[in-house]
């Protein structure tokens, strides 16, 4: 990381650099997909956000920026961009042929970053490309009552968030986690008690089941992909 700041940096010492997570598990696509959907319209207008959750870093996936909504994106054209494709303009980052195969982070985003950064557009960057890669992540279904969906992601304190908007399970009664009952929809953490299971709608506006105090995920023994059922 250290390198990567100093590749942007060295453009322009006056950039300002906010670090949005470091915690994900390497390689992990869809928990980077999900921060990055949550993060960036928490930024100002004109902010560049890079990416660099990369496992196919220096093979034949492309390097991309985009601008969408009056914001940019430099990474990895492996589907991690997804929330931000929608009606946005897309290029190819040029790769130089010096940047090392096993460090796309340094050699190609951070300076395309850097130069977004600056004002540069992105036709400068490389060619318009029609076609990136979308990974979008699974989507909740409402039927007789039920909603049905999965864990999407698990924070560093277990928690899990599913795909359930919270809009479709105010009044909830009932929520299970892989057959595992979890109990009524509540407001907060503070309305069980210590060491209880919790289902509530996150600061994200999603459905999120908690352990007061705990882990759900460790209690649950569940993860990414893990059924998530509301009545």
């Amino acid at each position: 990381m250290a390198e990567i700041k100093a590749a942007i940096l060295s453009h322009d010492a006056d950039i300002r650099l906010v670090d949005v997570s470091h915690e994900l598990a390497p390689g992990d696509i869809r928990a980077a997909q999900y921060l990055l959907g949550r993060a960036w319209r928490r930024f100002p207008p004109g902010a560049v956000h890079l990416v660099v959750v990369d496992p196919g870093v220096g093979s034949a996936r492309r390097a991309i920026a985009v601008h969408h909504q009056r914001h940019f994106f430099t990474g990895p054209d492996n589907g991690v961009l997804t929330a931000v494709l929608d009606d946005a303009e897309v290029v190819e980052l040029r790769i130089p042929p010096n940047a090392a195969p096993t460090f796309h982070g340094r050699d190609v985003f951070a300076p395309a970053a850097a130069r977004l950064a600056k004002g540069e557009g992105l036709a400068g960057l490389g060619p318009e490309l029609a076609t990136p890669v979308r990974l979008p992540l699974p989507t909740a279904r409402r039927e007789n009552g039920v909603v049905q969906g999965e864990v999407i992601y698990v924070d560093r304190f277990g928690t899990l968030v599913a795909n359930i908007p919270g809009d479709w399970v105010q009044g909830a009664t009932a929520i299970d986690v892989s057959g595992k009952a979890v109990g009524a929809l509540r407001r907060t953490f503070a309305d069980v008690e210590p060491g209880s299971l919790v289902g509530f709608v996150g600061s994200d506006g999603l459905l999120e089941i908690a352990v007061r105090d705990g882990s759900a995920a460790r209690r649950l023994g569940v993860g990414v992909g893990a059924e998530v059922r509301v009545q």
